[in-house]
């Protein structure tokens, strides 16, 4: 027990005396200098999306579109081509209309390929390396284009440079006319009506003859349903238009404002169908209802040209279109005669190569045309209803002015009450 005494008292003093010789702690030094910085740790988990920013001001007002369409969507012109790729048998009974023939260019010194029609020579003194458009050649008439763009007038007044096509209905062509022969360097300036997608500025393959440019010679699919760029890569999405008014037709089949039906040479000039629709009751009509712009009228088998017959709506008059003499006549040849003219007519058989869309006959008017012959009346007179069968050596009988009268009143009457058959 004292053993264990002793020994606690000694381990006591041992650690008095430790901590005195240790003395007391020291005040804390200054910090030191921070160190080099460490690499970065790796990126925290993503914290919440705050919440969203106030709506910015509205940005500014985007260049004007085209036709309502903005100029972004405007779509391209791609040629007619591209419509044949889905609307092939649309596409090839087009092809054999007069439209897209109405110009055509001249390739490796070869002239144009028509569907019913040839033009295989050229004016005296050219070759086909010397031209470089064709106007026309389809029907009717050729007229040709040199080199510089300039329509082939020839050097003298009696040049003949304008080509007209056989025409067995009149039996008249196959000849070749004058077309302002002698005038120097005349201009190509009717591509307005002559091609697809026209813009009247700049010079067409650079010829300085050539007024205005064009995407395609000839009036194709776009003139009339519009660029097909967008439709092309979205058929459903991006319709083609669809016109079927008579303005239409009119900006080409017109000439000057529609309140006038032009004439010359003792016919009406040609494209006028737009005005002598215009003056004739069937304005209420359109283009279409009569005709398929995509069918050909003028090499037409039958009447496969035209979809609708006059006895469709004149169903009550059908039984009186025999004339007097018992031979029968179709309702064209009176109510549509060969009044027109686009390139041959004979004026003493008033007979053109074109017929009038006037339609309605005034019985009891002779003359066609105003005092100097510029313009015709807005119907139908005895002259071109009646003449173009009661001429001097006609298929009927050629009588006066007034008998013609009487009996084209009488005619009328009798048709009106029922009896013009009996």
């Amino acid at each position: 027990m004292k053993k264990l005494l002793i020994v606690s008292v000694i381990l006591m003093l041992a650690l008095v005396a430790a901590q005195c010789a240790a003395g007391p702690a020291g005040p804390q030094g200054p910090e030191g200098s921070a160190g080099a910085v460490g690499p970065q740790g790796p990126a925290g988990p993503e914290g919440p999306q705050g919440p969203a920013g106030p709506e910015g001001p509205q940005g500014p007002q985007g260049p004007a579109g085209q036709d309502g369409v903005s100029a972004s969507a405007a779509a391209a012109y791609v040629g007619r081509e591209a419509c044949q790729e889905c609307h092939t048998d649309t596409y090839d009974s087009f092809m054999k209309t007069g439209h897209p023939y109405k110009l055509n260019k001249v390739v490796d010194g070869k002239p144009p390929v028509y569907p019913f029609s040839e033009v295989t020579d050229t004016p005296d003194g050219y070759t086909w390396d010397d031209i470089s458009y064709v106007i026309g050649g389809y029907g009717w008439k050729a007229r040709f284009i040199d080199q510089q763009g300039y329509i082939i007038t020839g050097a003298d007044e009696n040049a003949t440079t304008q080509y007209n096509l056989y025409n067995k209905d009149i039996d008249m062509g196959d000849n070749w006319v004058g077309y302002h022969a002698g005038q120097k360097e005349k201009p190509y300036d009717c591509g307005t009506c002559h091609t697809t997608a026209y813009q009247p500025e700049g010079h067409q393959d650079g010829l300085p003859g050539l007024i205005g440019t064009w995407t395609e010679p000839g009036i194709n699919c776009e003139e009339c349903h519009g660029p097909g760029g967008n439709h092309v890569d979205d058929p459903m999405g991006a319709p083609m238009i669809v016109d079927r008014d008579s303005e239409l037709c009119g900006r080409c089949h017109l000439r000057g404002g529609p309140d006038a039906i032009n004439a010359s040479g003792g016919f009406i000039k040609h494209h006028e169908q737009f005005e002598e629709m215009f003056q004739s009751k069937h304005k209420s009509l359109d283009c279409v209802d009569c005709h398929n712009p995509h069918t050909t009228v003028k090499y037409a088998k039958g009447n496969e040209g035209v979809t609708v017959q006059c006895e469709s709506c004149h169903f009550d008059k059908v039984d009186y279109q025999k004339i007097t003499d018992r031979k029968h006549a179709e309702c064209v040849e009176c109510h549509m005669p060969r009044a027109s003219k686009s390139a041959l007519g004979d004026a003493d058989r008033y007979t053109g190569d074109l017929r009038t869309h006037l339609f309605g006959i005034n019985p009891q008017a002779t003359e066609q045309f105003n005092e100097d012959g510029s313009v015709s009346m807005p119907y139908l007179t005895l002259d071109f209803a009646c003449r173009s069968c009661h001429y001097d050596g006609g298929p009927a009988k050629n009588v006066d002015d007034a008998v013609l009268k009487d009996m084209a009143v009488d005619y009328h009457d009798r048709a009106l009450t029922g009896s013009a058959n009996q």
